[in-house]
């Protein structure tokens, strides 16, 4: 019953999904709001193009399918992750999760998007002579379930609250994702199939004192007087990716793992992602991996004054990592590079630790 409940429910959301999609796609291109939903987190996925929706297993899954948060090798992960991205902001991503026997994997993650001081202008002061700052702060919370429904399938369902904050403005909003992944797909060792609907939720908008201003009526004989602008509501960049993966033995200490993800975007271009992994069993205890992966998106390229252009800003990714596996302890470190057209390249940085 629970199988069916979680398929139908899967299923609604998806048609639900398409039945925007059709609408909005290639109509509200680039109007979505909170894209800092969309701000990868993670090393292993990143380095792989963001391929991993099929393979994302463990504390890191709760961001690219919360089915694979209960396929954990351990009872407890947690995980610390740092990204220098582009124009001086900074992602940090923390998320801890376990595993309760017969009632399956609850994780919790925290997301900041970090601006530095930006100074702040007025109508008065439009250089920012005066040296005021102010700091907006972009943050996620997520609190996922998963477990397996069978030994091939698991599912798994996140809620997110969002909240943004610009000087006297903020926005808070609230969104869910909900993932399967299917093992063994059509009796075939190593094949993996997995989906995921993201940041499905309500419309945000912008209050605060922030957007009161001062303003003299024409009628009336009114001495000035604050008076509000209701900001418009934007809707969040909501997405349905499907994935699919193969894992091969390539030897008695090496596996290979290639992935493939379609991503079907509400209010943005359809994109891409391939990628892949190598692993090394070096010795008992240690594993190390290679990894590599590459993105597009569909009909991306733009025209300014006579010059062609791709709106699409990432590209190829590499990256590495290594595993230590101690008494009671597991070590992961993972390092992850991802070019960006017209900005420093993304560096990423991520520690797990396993129980």
């Amino acid at each position: 019953m629970t199988t069916r409940i979680l398929y139908l429910a899967l299923a609604t959301c998806v048609l639900t999904f398409f039945a925007s999609h059709v609408h909005a796609q290639n109509k509200r291109l680039g109007t979505a709001g909170a894209s800092e939903l969309l701000i990868p987190v993670g090393a292993r996925n990143i380095a792989m193009g963001s391929s991993g929706i099929a393979t994302s297993r463990g504390v890191e899954a709760l961001y690219w399918n919360p089915a694979g948060v209960s396929r954990m090798s351990v009872s407890a992960e947690g995980m610390f992750s740092f990204m220098s991205y582009i124009a001086d902001i900074d992602i940090s991503y923390a998320a801890v999760a376990a595993t309760f026997p017969r009632l399956g994997t609850i994780g919790f993650s925290f997301k900041f998007v970090g601006f530095g001081d930006i100074s702040l202008t007025t109508e008065a002061d439009p250089e920012g002579r005066t040296g005021r700052t102010f700091a907006p702060s972009y943050t996620t919370l997520s609190l996922g379930y998963s477990r397996a429904l069978t030994d091939a399938i698991s599912a798994g369902v996140v809620a997110k609250i969002i909240s943004e904050r610009i000087d006297l403005v903020s926005a808070g909003g609230f969104a869910f994702d909900v993932g399967i992944q299917y093992t063994r797909l059509a009796g075939l060792k190593g094949l993996t199939f997995g989906v995921a609907l993201k940041n499905i939720g309500p419309e945000m908008d912008f209050d605060g004192p922030g957007l009161f201003h001062d303003a003299e009526l024409t009628v009336g004989g009114r001495p000035v007087q604050p008076l509000k602008s209701d900001a418009a509501s934007f809707q969040l960049p909501s997405s349905l990716e499907l994935g699919l993966a193969y894992e091969v033995p390539l030897g008695e200490q090496l596996i290979g793992i290639a992935n493939g993800v379609f991503a079907s975007n509400n209010l943005a271009e359809d994109t891409y992602h391939f990628g892949g992994e190598i692993g090394y069993f070096a010795a008992e205890g240690v594993e190390l991996y290679g990894r590599g992966g590459y993105n597009f998106a569909e009909n991306s390229t733009i025209t300014v004054d006579g010059v062609d252009y791709d709106s699409h800003i990432y590209g190829a990714s590499l990256g590495a990592g290594i595993v230590y596996m101690a008494p009671g302890i597991n070590v992961t470190i993972d390092y992850a590079w991802r070019d960006v057209e017209f900005f420093d390249a993304n560096n990423v940085v991520s520690v797990k630790l396993g129980f």
